[in-house]
């Protein structure tokens, strides 16, 4: 018996850690959310239903605290911040995926001069700190006119990120046999056509992982944008985010709890679209085996 409740404890443990690191998480976000939509005593208990913190879903627009209704209080347009924030997303997933792509074949494929040393190169760029790089940054940024651009966080995004992906990249490609480039290249496909084809279909879980982390990366970028962007017409939603913190002297904590309930669903939403592709990212070719 004492040996039956011995097991039953010990296979319990991994869940009580679980539910006591879990717990205070969805506390958090079921303040956060209530905190939307009503007024509540210690943060969790509502004491008044209400969605005005809302309304800019229909307006589009946020007044700022103590601006009185004034135009100049107001900040971007929600949605064309929000457009803003795609556009960052969708861009450096696209460009990391396409140059990781061609990158990850080369060095998995060809063996030219300088290869090893060109992969620790790449680790060691990877391991530079961005923040240590802000001031190179932006003399590049000023001189080419990309300052103040969606354009240059975009580059300056991908070039940075460009390392990692053209690690996990190489790991998929070297997990696809010989033989099956080799027989594509029997039936007279080209080197590219083979990669095309053949390759990159055997290595959609490296794809889906560098879109799914590009994706995401792009979508939280805040330190960039802080940085390299003055006008409000480029904000992305990070930068609506912090000013609705910091920018005035009082802080609306129900319209920012809203702001930032809109600003994580569309990662709830990809999250578990993708999801499916994050739990197979150790799968490097099971097509092609």
């Amino acid at each position: 018996m004492a040996s039956k409740v011995f097991k039953y404890i010990k296979a319990s443990i991994p869940y009580l850690i679980l539910i006591a690191i879990t717990t205070p998480i969805v506390l958090m976000y079921t303040m956060l959310f209530l905190g939307s939509v009503s007024r509540s005593l210690y943060g969790l208990i509502p004491t008044e239903i209400r969605f005005d913190n809302w309304e800019f879903l229909l307006s589009g627009y946020i007044q700022a605290p103590g601006t009185l209704g004034l135009e100049a209080g107001r900040y971007p347009n929600i949605y064309t911040v929000t457009f803003n924030t795609f556009l960052l997303a969708i861009s450096v997933a696209a460009l990391e995926v396409f140059i990781t792509s061609l990158a990850g074949y080369a060095i998995s494929r060809y063996n030219f001069k300088g290869r090893s040393e060109f992969l620790t190169l790449t680790l060691i760029l990877h391991s530079f700190p961005s923040v240590t790089l802000l001031i190179a940054i932006f003399y590049i940024l000023n001189i080419i006119g990309l300052f103040d651009t969606l354009l240059g966080v975009i580059l300056v995004k991908v070039s940075l990120e460009l390392p990692l992906g053209i690690w996990i990249m190489k790991g998929f490609f070297d997990g696809i046999p010989w033989d099956v480039e080799m027989s594509a290249l029997v039936d007279g496909c080209s080197r590219l056509e083979a990669w095309w084809k053949v390759i990159m279909p055997n290595v959609k879980g490296g794809i889906s992982s560098v879109m799914i982390f590009a994706f995401l990366s792009g979508w939280s970028e805040f330190l960039f944008i802080l940085t390299f962007i003055v006008s409000t017409t480029n904000w992305t939603l990070s930068m609506l985010v912090n000013a609705l913190i910091g920018e005035w002297r009082f802080v609306d904590y129900g319209k920012l709890a809203a702001v930032s309930i809109y600003y994580m669903i569309p990662i709830v939403i990809f999250f578990l679209f993708f999801q499916k592709y994050l739990l197979r990212i150790t799968i490097a070719s099971k097509g092609a085996v």
